[in-house]
């Protein structure tokens, strides 16, 4: 099952046939996109889903092809509120989940940020970073304990974790300039490392943890980018992609986007995935030389264990909290 699928597969393409009635999963940032679509494949297939969103009002707005597969299939849909660009947030998030004391089969932290000015969240963390890495950083950490034997964390990263590696002497960017694809990309690697010493402290117990890369879709995320900024990007892959004599740069769709979560997540063998980086429903091999990002693979320092403890014990730090 693990095999055949790649970068125009589907979530119905990789669930078909794949029964998730009674597991029980947890998915980050439901309010749009690659969430809501997340979630309508695994509830579809009979799955209980609980949607975590900070504003729960976007959130139940688009929740109406959730809710029908759902109905369709015996699953089950439920939102909780949560901000992870505030500590206090997710906190409160994880304890009301921990109260409920039942058990995760999965755990698919898609929730991210991007912006296009210096932000910092209310806890003072340069706001991607503190979003992306750190917020989910505390909330899967308090959770671990609920998720079951046999269990997974998928942590979404991105291709653009080539742009930087995170600076483990400065992982909150306090030192100018400040670039904010930089920034993008430092906490990209930041979510890779996390799955790699997540996986490492918890295989030993059956949960293991992968990261993946969506792939390039259009969403709401490149709002945040300056006008014209994205459609530089893409030029300038599309240029080196030529140069290459690769073929040109390809959007996927939403569902296309949202496959290799769910195939991460559900369908290939833990034992493939656990502690690697996965893109176009595979494991990705590593690519250190200078060719575009787009042409796939991953950076060695992305999946690097020394630096994984590293980022670990900086982010124990930051947080105020050990596990």
């Amino acid at each position: 099952m693990a095999q055949g699928f790649g970068a125009k597969s589907t979530t119905d393409d990789v669930l078909s046939g794949v029964d998730l009635s009674g597991k029980r999963i947890l998915v980050t940032g439901v309010s749009a996109g690659l969430g809501v679509e997340t979630a309508r494949a695994l509830v579809a297939h009979g799955a209980q889903v609980i949607g975590a969103a900070r504003n729960l009002a976007k959130a139940r707005a688009v929740m109406a092809p959730v809710e029908a597969a759902a109905r369709a299939s015996g699953g089950s849909y439920e939102l909780i509120e949560l901000d992870l660009g505030s500590l206090a947030s997710v906190r409160a998030c994880a304890d009301i989940l921990m109260a409920q004391a039942r058990l995760f089969d999965l755990i698919i932290a898609n929730a991210g940020m991007m912006t296009a000015a210096h932000e910092v969240t209310c806890d003072g963390f340069e706001a991607q970073f503190g979003t992306n890495h750190l917020g989910h950083f505390l909330l899967i950490n308090r959770l671990a304990p609920l998720v079951s034997p046999g269990g997974r964390v998928v942590s979404l990263a991105s291709s653009s974790h080539y742009v930087s590696d995170i600076d483990l002497d400065d992982p909150n960017f306090e030192k100018p300039p400040y670039d904010p694809m930089t920034a993008y990309g430092r906490s990209k690697t930041a979510n890779m490392l996390f799955a790699v010493e997540f996986d490492r402290r918890h295989r030993d117990r059956g949960v293991r943890a992968t990261s993946v890369h969506p792939g390039g879709i259009k969403t709401g995320f490149q709002q945040h980018m300056r006008p014209g900024e994205f459609d530089e990007v893409i030029v300038q892959m599309n240029e080196e992609l030529a140069a290459e004599g690769m073929p040109m740069f390809e959007f996927k769709s939403i569902p296309q986007g949202a496959a290799t979560s769910v195939w991460a997540g559900v369908v290939a063998p833990a034992e493939m995935v656990g502690g690697r980086y996965c893109e176009d429903c595979h494991v990705s091999e590593f690519n250190d030389g200078l060719i575009n990002a787009v042409i796939g693979g991953v950076r060695r320092y992305a999946l690097d264990p020394e630096r994984a403890k590293r980022l670990w014990t900086i982010s124990e730090d930051l947080v105020g909290e050990r596990f």
